[in-house]
């Protein structure tokens, strides 16, 4: 993916080491690869700690700038504000395309949605606790214990632990705000006989919320509507694989 200029856009990652694994800088700097270029790395936190040696064995494998940050308060560190100043000078002066932020706190919820106002993307990762504004501000989160997960439906689920993740079915419909998500999103992109592309849902979801399939451990936005058996599906294993909702379900 290139910008006007024919250079592929550029993305300012910036972690909060404090409140993110080191664990899964690969999987994140894989899931940027996809957007552009992560020419700028930068890591929050307070060194002198024991708690980030994990960060601390990667930053000069993975070309992260440690940003050092005492922590002038009990209750607070410094690397939150710390890390809004510099994305807020980055935007104004280096003018990235996109931001990645790793993070579970919502105090960056503010932050997020001034650098989309401003117009760029928004890349979030955190855990599974982070609160929704933050999740829902992001142009798309991924929760990072999916993040690099096992998500491929084939395979014996007892060689497969991390599979455990994914959603089952019933759950899947008794989350009212994904299934109304899902049959607007088909709705609106449906022909006059109800099929939609199921590319043309993926679109339309992602041009009103973070949603990403891998939150729920389906590898793909198909996956994720066969296995809520809300849908039914045409042209599969196709580039124009189609989908509508299940008629025969609304008969009945």
């Amino acid at each position: 993916m290139a910008n006007g200029t024919g250079r592929r856009p550029r993305i300012a990652l910036l972690i909060d080491a404090d409140n993110s694994p080191a664990s899964k800088i690969d999987d994140i700097l894989n899931e940027l690869s996809a957007f552009g270029e992560t020419s700028i790395r930068r890591a929050y936190g307070n060194w002198t700690k024991s708690e980030l040696k994990g960060w601390a064995d990667v930053l000069h494998d993975k070309a992260i700038r440690p940003i050092q940050l005492y922590d002038y308060s009990k209750r607070k560190n410094a690397s939150d504000i710390a890390l809004v100043i510099d994305a807020m000078e980055l935007l104004y002066t280096d003018e990235p395309e996109a931001f990645g932020i790793v993070s579970s706190d919502s105090d960056f919820t503010p932050l997020v949605m001034h650098l989309r106002e401003k117009g760029a993307a928004v890349y979030g990762f955190g855990a599974q606790k982070t609160p929704a504004p933050f999740v829902s501000a992001c142009s798309r989160f991924l929760f990072l214990d999916q993040l690099g997960a096992d998500t491929d439906d084939d395979g014996d689920e007892d060689e497969a632990p991390q599979r455990q993740l994914r959603v089952s079915t019933a759950k899947l419909k008794q989350d009212a705000a994904l299934v109304r998500l899902l049959r607007n999103a088909v709705k609106v992109s449906a022909d006059e006989d109800g099929w939609a592309l199921v590319g043309s849902v993926g679109q339309h979801i992602s041009n009103q919320s973070s949603f990403d399939p891998r939150n729920y451990g389906y590898a793909s936005l198909s996956k994720l509507l066969a296995a809520t058996q809300l849908f039914e599906f045409k042209d599969e294993g196709t580039g124009s694989v189609a989908v509508r909702e299940n008629r025969r379900r609304r008969r009945s």
